[in-house]
C-alpha cells in the first residue's frame, strides 16, 4: 500500500492548483480548507521552500458514510490534496492525493472499506484527469 496516489505536471504552479480544484469539484469534492505552507513556513520560521499547497479536500455524501462507521474516522478527514513544485526539476509540480485505503488500514474497521473503495476511485480519477 502506497500513501499516495499522484501524477506530475509539466506546468506552472498556478495552473496545477486550478486544475487540481476542477478535477476535484468534478469528482463530487469541495475544498473545505487550504494551507500554503510555504508561505506559513516563511512566516513562522523564515525558512524558504517550494510551493507546497495542502487542500482538504471532502465529498460529504462519503464522509458522512464513513462518519456512519465510525465517528473517530473524522480524524483522518478531510481527504488530503497536496500540490507541490519538484524542488529538481523547473516547471514541474507533483500532485498527490492520501489513498483512502489507508482510512481502512488504520482504522481496522472492514465495513469502512466500501467509503475507500469509492472514495479512492473518484479520487484517482480525479488524478488522471490531470495526466
Amino acid at each position: 500500500m502506497t500513501l499516495a496516489l499522484s501524477t506530475t505536471l509539466h506546468t506552472d504552479f498556478a495552473d496545477a492548483v486550478e486544475r487540481t480544484r476542477k478535477a476535484l469539484s468534478e469528482q463530487g469534492f469541495g475544498v473545505l480548507t487550504e494551507i500554503d505552507v510555504a508561505a506559513t513556513m516563511k512566516q513562522k520560521l523564515d525558512a524558504d521552500m517550494e510551493d507546497y499547497l495542502i487542500l482538504g479536500a471532502c465529498n460529504p455524501p462519503l464522509a458522512h458514510a464513513a462518519l456512519d462507521v465510525d465517528r473517530q474516522i473524522g480524524l483522518l478527514l478531510p481527504c488530503n490534496v497536496v500540490v507541490r513544485k519538484d524542488r529538481s526539476t523547473a516547471d514541474t509540480v507533483i500532485v498527490e492525493a492520501m489513498d483512502p485505503e489507508l482510512m481502512v488500514q488504520v482504522a481496522g474497521d472492514p465495513a469502512l472499506k466500501e467509503v475507500a473503495d469509492s472514495a479512492a476511485t473518484r479520487l484517482r480519477a480525479a488524478i488522471a484527469a490531470l495526466g
